[in-house]
């Protein structure tokens, strides 16, 4: 009995050890997330948001100043080239013609009679029968009539503009998107600020107008693709072009520490709908860089260390290396030289048996949640992503690691088409 009890406590004893032992190496190990590297097509954008306008808008307003007593059009009537819209009074101007002519009339009766009155000085003066001086200043006398026959003619064919001006016609087809005045309201009439009466679009052709900020600018060139979103339709992108980048900056916040510089980006849409309609907000994914078939690497797998750190862990890999365990221990916590910026490469942690190992790489274009990488890692490798403050600043090469991944949904070239 005695015996049997023994052999019972021995049994225990060592499931006792070996669970000890099991529990000791697995808190030995740092606990983390990773990601395997894959290939997969990738894009770089440029985002910005704005909103639709048409691509062609024309704004009428009054260039002569008059009560408006008719307006033959409401927000949303198709218009034609050419077709009258406003008509302001018009009394004025008629009578203001009237006496135009009225003075081209005076104008040209006094220049048939300074005409004749030169002729017969003329005359006279190749009979010797008058002077030098009277014959100048009956040349100069026509010359004056003739003069103000111009000047009238001028001010008739001014009236006679300005009376036609009273009619606004639509110089496109399209449709009317706005109405700012009534009949009954005085349209201001000047040549040099508008005073807009009705704004006319055409809106088969519509363009998303989008700011960019000045970092993100210098990416994106004229022909590059974009994909809108419209906050109008749901779960629908639409693609478009752009068209145009503006050479002047918009800056808010001017002189504060909030100050932002953007520019304004026109991109015209390929996908049309008739419901689409000016003023809408949109955001504009522009692609400025395409890559097919591009080794994909987590954007949050990539962290910094020191170079030094680095050409340590070189130095105690190579060949022959006899680097005493204090080395080995500054490569895990580097010493920071006071007053000197930090020399960083960015690296990442790649899990192989158990153990991470640090490797730099070399990075080209990025996604929202990707990077290109050239250089560093091959496709399969599985890179270290999280978590974030381990992967940043405890994790260090050759530790020991016990990979947990929560079930996540991998990115798929179907799901981006």
């Amino acid at each position: 009995m005695k015996i049997r009890k023994f052999f019972v406590l021995i049994h225990y004893s060592l499931l006792i050890g070996l669970f000890l032992v099991m529990s000791s190496c697995k808190e030995g190990a740092i606990r983390v997330q990773t990601e395997k590297v894959f290939r997969d097509r990738i894009v770089q954008t440029v985002t910005g948001t704005g909103k639709i306008y048409p691509v062609t808008e024309v704004r009428i307003s009054a260039r002569v100043p008059g009560k408006i007593i008719r307006i033959a059009v409401e927000e949303g009537d198709s218009v034609k080239a050419g077709q009258q819209l406003v008509w302001l009074e018009q009394e004025q101007y008629e009578a203001e013609l009237e006496r135009a002519k009225s003075a081209l009339l005076e104008a040209e009766a006094n220049l048939t009679l300074a005409r004749q009155e030169f002729q017969r000085t003329e005359q006279l003066y190749q009979q010797n029968l008058t002077s030098q001086a009277e014959l100048e200043a009956a040349r100069a006398r026509y010359d004056q009539a003739l003069s103000r026959v111009k000047q009238a003619k001028a001010n008739v064919k001014e009236a006679q503009t300005s009376l036609e001006r009273t009619v606004l016609s639509s110089p496109i087809d399209g449709v009317v998107i706005q109405k700012n005045k009534e009949e009954g309201e005085i349209a201001l009439g000047s040549q040099f600020q508008e005073d807009v009466i009705l704004v006319v679009a055409q809106l088969s052709e519509m363009e998303v107008r989008v700011e960019v900020n000045e970092n993100d600018i210098v990416e994106v060139v004229p022909g590059d693709t974009a994909f809108v979103e419209i906050d109008a339709f749901p779960d629908t992108t639409f693609r478009g072009i752009v068209t145009d980048i503006a050479h002047s900056a918009i800056t808010k916040g001017q002189g504060t520490i909030e100050e932002v510089t953007n520019y304004e980006v026109r991109v015209r849409l390929v996908d049309k709908l008739p419901t689409f309609r000016p003023g809408m907000s949109a955001t504009a994914d522009i692609a400025t860089e395409v890559r097919e078939n591009a080794l994909n690497l987590p954007i949050q797998s990539v962290t910094v260390r020191e170079r030094e750190t680095l050409k340590m862990k070189e130095d105690l890999e190579s060949p022959g290396s006899h680097k005493s365990d204090t080395a080995a221990a500054t490569i895990s916590s580097p010493k920071k030289k006071k007053g000197v910026e930090d020399d960083l490469v960015e690296v990442v942690f790649v899990v192989k048996n158990g153990r991470v190992k640090m490797q730099p790489v070399k990075l080209g274009i990025s996604d929202d949640s990707y990077y290109e990488v050239l250089s560093g890692v091959e496709e399969g490798d599985e890179v270290v992503t999280g978590p974030y403050k381990i992967l940043s600043q405890t994790l260090k090469d050759g530790d020991k690691v016990r990979v947990f991944n929560p079930r996540r949904k991998k990115r798929t070239t179907e799901e981006d088409e």
